[in-house]
């Protein structure tokens, strides 16, 4: 199904657009009018010559490159913060279509650990942000708070209480871990006394099973399930800006922070 977002009125206005200064091009080829006085040009052609460049140039850029973000919600916390924004590699799974997300160049596929955005396959109108867990294949379990790849604990290491900053501030007095995902190594929050699912899964083939850095905060694949290829947007690598009023807005600090 089609989905009626923000790429779905980018390419309608570029294709728009370029018709309109191509039909008046193509008119003036033809039909080339040497009586027209200077400025005389309909408003409409003007409008559509100005702009097409710059559409097409932003339509490419956000289908095929670089796609930015904002971070709506704590469930990646403490790796991403509420009121980050974030760029995305467009191409890193696969190039697709815009609007009509059918991959038309393979490239690779999702790592674990990879913070990966994807169309949420309840609503595929709304884009998530989550952590690579379970590649095709594997067995994933989650007990008291523990998780087991394959059979295999993953490594935590406590690094003592969070203390949350801005609309994070919630998340004060979590428990801090930095979890080894097979290499990866990258930190959690846990909240100790909140019940959470505990339960095993094994994921199909061309699905991803994903959860977030808040294990106790984070709506992900225990929920809901796994998250087909046919869904993913790109890979998310760099904070490009933070703003959180309740933090007193920029948090310089923030920016250009690459993601692992």
């Amino acid at each position: 199904m089609m989905d009626f977002d923000f790429s779905f009125f980018l390419v309608i206005a570029t294709l728009a657009s370029g018709l309109i200064w191509g039909i008046y091009a193509l008119i003036g080829v033809i039909r080339p009018s040497r009586t027209e006085p200077a400025g005389a040009e309909p408003i409409l052609l003007d409008y559509a010559r100005s702009f097409f460049p710059i559409l097409l140039v932003v339509l490419l850029l956000r289908s095929f490159l670089v796609e930015p973000f904002r971070i709506p919600s704590g469930s990646m916390m403490p790796t991403l913060l509420i009121g980050d924004f974030i760029l995305v590699n467009k191409y890193a799974y696969g190039v697709r279509l815009p609007v009509l997300h059918t991959k038309i160049v393979e490239m690779g596929q999702p790592g674990r650990g990879d913070i990966v955005v994807f169309r949420f396959p309840g609503d595929t109108r709304v884009d998530y942000i989550k952590r690579v867990i379970g590649l095709p294949g594997d067995r994933i379990a989650y007990y008291n708070k523990q998780l087991f790849v394959n059979g295999t604990a993953v490594a935590q290491t406590a690094l003592g209480e969070y203390q949350g900053l801005g609309q994070g501030n919630t998340m004060t007095g979590a428990v801090l871990l930095t979890e080894d995902l097979t290499g990866v190594n990258h930190d959690i929050l846990i909240r100790d006394g909140q019940p959470t699912v505990q339960s095993e899964w094994t994921v199909p083939t061309g699905h991803y099973f994903v959860m977030g850095d808040n294990r106790d905060n984070s709506n992900d694949s225990r929920y809901w399930g796994m998250v087909p290829e046919a869904n993913l947007l790109g890979k998310a690598f760099m904070i490009w800006m933070n703003w959180d009023l309740d933090n007193g807005g920029i948090a310089f600090n923030r920016l250009g922070t690459l993601l692992h």
